[in-house]
């Protein structure tokens, strides 16, 4: 297969010439025409053997928590010692245009403008999870032009969280120092899976951010011992998720939190879970690409398409059972119901 025209473009040199084609990359991979769909894995095909060397840092936490500050700190900093870094953020989409309301962009004055660093703020379009549905193709194209390290940062809301962690190497929740009463602020199906939590703001209320500090520690070794066997407390060889103060405003604890991010990808790289979570990954990937796909097939089938106006109106009439409605339709599409 030929390599596709914007391949040159991504993969060349740090530029407006490469900014623009990595735009419209990824423009063209969140199209949904069908024809724009098959030039975008004939991109993905050409782009793929350049990519892989970043480090894939996913970000979430509550609306306030400060996230967008810290990225434009952290991403300063990193620049500062020769990375280049990507930046996808995923912005609530409007309900009655779908699109992008772009505040993360416009709050990140600084990195928005750096040479080193490229912003990508895409609607979540109603995903479940708050997370762009062709977030990870984003990902490969950052990653095809060079940029070593790509964070992806989600609206922090519902299960946002589970989602990035499931496209990144590491996951750090933010939390507030006063984020509410304890139950709320060391949510267990969060901590499971978080590799760092980082409080934000500790300059406004120290002691508050201290105590936090002091639960959400205890929390982790907690579910260490009797939860996630990803994070067993007892295994050297594994990574321990740990907890950190910061002041991203005034750029406090930046340089120990990429500290911490190194030392995450030493040891998981040095046991083989970095290398298998991104295995696991590209194996969900399929999945929910194929699960996507199956549905839209389904909608689009003319039988489908024929009796749903019929049935939606049955259901919300009270007169179909929605489970029955739902077999007729699929055994309109050809596929018997298990």
């Amino acid at each position: 297969m030929n390599a596709h025209p914007l391949h040159a473009g991504i993969t060349g040199a740090p530029g407006p010439v490469q900014r623009r084609a990595m735009a419209k990359a990824i423009t063209l991979l969140e199209s949904t025409r069908a024809d724009h769909r098959a030039q975008g894995d004939e991109l993905l095909t050409a782009l793929l053997p350049h990519t892989g060397n970043a480090f894939r840092l996913g970000l979430s936490g509550v609306p306030g928590v400060g996230k967008s500050t810290f990225i434009e700190a952290l991403g300063l900093y990193l620049i500062g010692q020769g990375h280049r870094v990507a930046v996808l953020t995923i912005d609530p989409s409007s309900t009655v245009s779908g699109g992008s309301i772009l505040g993360d962009k416009t709050r990140m004055e600084q990195l928005s403008v750096h040479p080193q660093a490229y912003i990508r703020p895409s609607p979540s379009s109603g995903t479940l999870g708050g997370v762009a549905e062709k977030t990870r193709e984003a990902m490969l194209v950052c990653e095809a032009a060079g940029y070593d390290v790509v964070i992806v940062e989600t609206v922090g809301v519902g299960q946002s969280e589970t989602a990035v962690a499931g496209m990144a190497d590491m996951f750090v929740l933010m939390q507030l120092p006063n984020a509410g009463d304890d139950l709320q602020a060391i949510k267990k199906g969060v901590m499971e899976i978080a590799d760092l939590v980082v409080i934000n703001k500790a300059d406004i209320d120290p002691h508050a951010a201290t105590r936090a500090e002091a639960q959400i520690t205890s929390s982790l070794r907690l579910i260490g011992q009797h939860g996630n066997p990803e994070h067993a407390r007892h295994d050297d060889t594994l990574w321990h998720p740990r907890v950190l103060q910061i002041s991203a405003l005034e750029g406090r604890g930046v340089d120990a939190f990429w500290a911490a991010v190194r030392d995450f990808r030493r040891v998981q790289g040095a046991n083989g879970r970095l290398d298998a979570r991104r295995r696991r990954q590209a194996q969900s990937w399929m999945w929910e690409r194929i699960d996507a796909g199956l549905k839209q097939a389904f909608r689009a089938h003319p039988q489908v398409q024929a009796l749903l106006p019929a049935l939606r109106e049955d259901v919300l009439g009270g007169r179909v059972a929605a489970s029955t409605a739902a077999r007729q339709l699929l055994r309109a599409a050809g596929i018997t119901d298990q």
